[in-house]
């Protein structure tokens, strides 16, 4: 493991913004902070936002920049990416805006039922290949977790060049009857794109330098619970995405 990274672990213990339990401290046990966001880390009682995948952290700072009225909570694994967020965020003084370094897998333990207003998921792996379908964080494995922290009308937003994602959230959206609020396939090309949308990540602009159009979709879950597995038959084509442009672009 480099230094430069090594210095960027030790200096995220540093950040108030920053929450790094260890895995057993979480792992099928509740955190101490779940229920408890708004009372104990941002002391208000405004909405709270997650940002699932949040990479260095731009789209969390940048909601946070532009929604003073809401909490936000950036989440990954990969804490030397995090560290730059979390050090923007310190050194900007900005009191609604921290990080949670851990698996999304364990979210539940940090969040209770109705806890969460709105998700943001940014330019997720699109997990192409079909044995790794489980792991699309809009399918039915996560939108269960998901089902189990958002408050009643909760948003979910999904912003991704994979245009296999896209399709696939349109159908998982179909198969349970979920409300739609909006789909996009190319929010730059239609002038969709607002402030917010218009936030661009390091990922998201070297996949607009390749010239792959950006997608979002912002859907609901509704009073659904429940959301049984099912194989898409659009997993079944050779072709899932413009392939060599994204591995280009990383």
């Amino acid at each position: 493991m480099g230094k430069d990274k090594l210095r960027r672990f030790a200096e995220n213990l540093t950040f108030s913004c920053f929450v790094q339990p260890e895995f057993e401290a979480v792992f099928h046990r509740d955190h101490p902070l779940k229920g408890r966001w708004g009372a104990d880390f941002f002391h208000n009682d405004r909405p709270l936002v997650l940002e699932l995948g949040c990479g260095r952290g731009e789209y969390t700072v940048a909601l946070a920049e532009r929604e003073p009225g809401k909490n936000f909570i950036g989440i990954d694994i990969k804490g030397a990416r995090m560290w730059r967020g979390a050090k923007t965020v310190t050194e900007r003084g900005m009191s609604n805006a921290g990080f949670l370094r851990t698996r999304i897998e364990l979210i539940e333990s940090f969040f209770a039922p109705g806890e969460v207003a709105e998700i943001w998921i940014t330019f997720p792996d699109p997990q192409l290949k079909t044995r790794r379908a489980k792991k699309r964080l809009t399918g039915p494995l996560f939108l269960e977790r998901y089902a189990r922290m958002l408050a009643p009308g909760g948003l979910i937003h999904l912003k991704t060049d994979s245009q296999h994602l896209y399709r696939y959230t349109q159908a998982v959206i179909d198969r349970y009857g979920l409300e739609c609020q909006a789909a996009e396939e190319d929010i730059y090309g239609t002038g969709y794109a607002d402030e917010k949308l218009s936030v661009k990540t390091a990922y998201e602009a070297m996949f607009l330098d390749r010239g792959l159009p950006i997608t979002y979709t912002r859907f609901t879950l509704g009073d659904r619970t429940d959301f049984p597995w099912f194989d898409w038959e659009g997993d079944d084509v050779a072709e899932k995405d413009s392939e060599e442009a994204r591995k280009r672009a990383k």
